[in-house]
């Protein structure tokens, strides 16, 4: 028999057998199947936490949570472990401890680990030693695996409630509504959850363009570690609004800003949502006394926005400030006193009639209370809150979810889980107006004992934007109007997996 026609049969034989394989291995059902994308559930997702502060007056409070999914509960791992080099310098070693989150003391233990779906765990830190954290969830701990970090500063700059979602890693952030004005001292943490280093570039934009700053060039972030950098190091004129833009040139970072301020508290304040022509700024709470709007455009053209305010009984704009003319790489900062007037509502900007769909980046700050007992907090502008959205770290009294629907009307379902130390999840569902603002009746776990976690999902209509405050008042307040914000965004519980069929042909290329 000749070579050819051995050859021939040979690559017959393999295909036959790759044919085969692929036959039985192929899927009854899914996105093969029917030869559609599908949305599947992730198998692996990491969040990082910056570290809360320097701060020996601090009393940090870890959240975490997983919610319940149609996904096996049986396997999976999530947790969070100290950074290598976390912000107070320390090397993740910590004291034995017997809590609910699993906080181990050995190097290299989890700090904080979710045993199973719809069991939120927390973990305590006080004093400046907290640091940051880079967590990993895998198999059925994955979907949705969120995780917060609250702390209370009883004294100092930036005094108050400091509160921030654990975020994934990306190589592109923006910021409008940092400062490093006299009385502000702003941090930009970044948190590199790699095993090499990470290089990242930050631009500073202020009332007149761009900031001449070579210092903000390339700074190293070592693998699995954090790294703040004080923004006024970056620039040698102080500036009340900037906005500043991140980028990792290698690698990726989680990046937040930490504003100290003297006289009004402080905050944790997130990135905005990657620049859009529309924006919303949701949960501006009812008695805020005082809101600075700062708003930037990243492209090469103005844009001309509309300013309204979504409340509970629809949308207006605000007297004097029912248009925003933005500069082309220019921040511009609006005071907008309480325009709130007593009601809970959000900011909505949209492009006016002739003015483009220029994208934009904005954020507000938001003052509670008056005189010496001021408190500040930062609502960025934010993402839908898409299927579903989870937050964890709420208390029994004083936690308010805000629900925003700047388009059509929608139907939202709010879930309670249950609490660190027992109770029965409760749900409820909520009808939002188009253009409006709903200051929802947040739903409480039966026999609560703990915190809990929210998680919201759109049922129908939409899309719908949605904030988080958390409040401390009383004696642990000091008398002030303690408060912090925070977005719910997609939890990410989900992938669109491609449609893939076994192709023969390749074989006989």
């Amino acid at each position: 028999m000749k070579r050819t026609t051995l050859s021939l049969i040979a690559a017959g034989a393999a295909l036959a057998a790759v044919t085969s394989v692929a036959a039985v291995a192929a899927p009854e059902e899914g996105p093969a199947a029917t030869g559609k994308a599908a949305q599947q559930p992730v198998e692996r997702t990491s969040l990082l936490c910056p570290a809360p502060g320097s701060s020996e007056l601090a009393e940090t409070t870890y959240t975490a949570y997983t919610p319940k999914t149609e996904v096996s509960s049986d396997s999976g791992t999530a947790a969070l472990v100290p950074a290598s080099r976390s912000l107070a310098g320390k090397d993740g070693k910590k004291d034995d401890k017997d809590d609910k989150g699993d906080k181990k003391g050995e190097e290299g233990k989890p700090f904080l680990a979710v045993k199973k779906q719809g069991a939120p765990v927390t973990a305590e830190e006080n004093g400046s030693g907290a640091p940051a954290l880079i967590g990993l969830a895998e198999g059925s701990l994955a979907p949705g695996w969120s995780a917060q970090q609250t702390t209370h500063f009883t004294a100092g700059a930036g005094r108050g409630l400091h509160g921030v979602a654990c975020s994934a890693p990306d190589t592109d952030f923006w910021f409008p509504g940092a400062s490093t004005a006299e009385d502000r001292s702003d941090y930009l943490h970044l948190t590199n959850p790699d095993d090499a280093a990470a290089v990242v570039d930050i631009e500073l934009y202020g009332k007149d363009g761009a900031l001449d700053s070579e210092v903000g060039e390339g700074i190293q972030v070592p693998p699995r570690s954090s790294v703040p950098v004080l923004l006024s190091t970056l620039t040698g004129k102080p500036q009340t609004n900037l906005t500043v833009h991140v980028t990792a040139r290698s690698g990726r970072v989680a990046a937040a800003v930490q504003a100290l301020d003297q006289k009004v508290g402080g905050d944790w304040l997130t990135p905005s949502a990657e620049p859009s022509a529309s924006v919303v700024l949701p949960g501006i709470p009812k008695d805020a006394t005082a809101v600075r709007l700062v708003a930037f455009a990243p492209g090469s053209a103005d844009a001309d926005l509309k300013v309204s305010l979504a409340g509970p009984n629809g949308s207006l704009s605000p007297a004097g400030n029912e248009t925003l003319h933005l500069k082309s790489g220019m921040t511009t900062a609006v005071d907008l006193a309480d325009v709130t007037r007593g009601e809970p509502g959000s900011l909505v900007l949209t492009p006016t009639g002739d003015s483009g769909d220029t994208p934009v980046v904005a954020a507000v700050r938001v003052i509670r209370g008056k005189g010496g007992d001021q408190e500040s907090a930062f609502i960025p502008a934010a993402r839908p809150v898409g299927d579903r959205a989870t937050v964890t770290g709420n208390g029994a009294k004083g936690t308010y979810l805000s629900l925003t629907a700047p388009g059509k009307a929608a139907k939202v379902r709010v879930t309670a889980s249950a609490g660190t130390g027992g109770g029965t999840a409760a749900t409820k569902t909520y009808s939002v107006g188009a253009g409006r603002t709903l200051a929802a009746d947040v739903p409480l776990p039966d026999s609560l004992k703990g915190t809990y976690a929210l998680t919201v999902e759109t049922v129908s209509g939409g899309p719908v934007h949605a904030s988080r405050t958390l409040t401390l008042s009383g004696a642990a307040a000091d008398g002030i109007s303690m408060f912090t914000v925070q977005n719910l965004t997609d939890d990410r519980g989900t992938v669109t997996v491609p449609a893939a069929r076994p192709e023969t042909g390749v074989l006989l290329d």
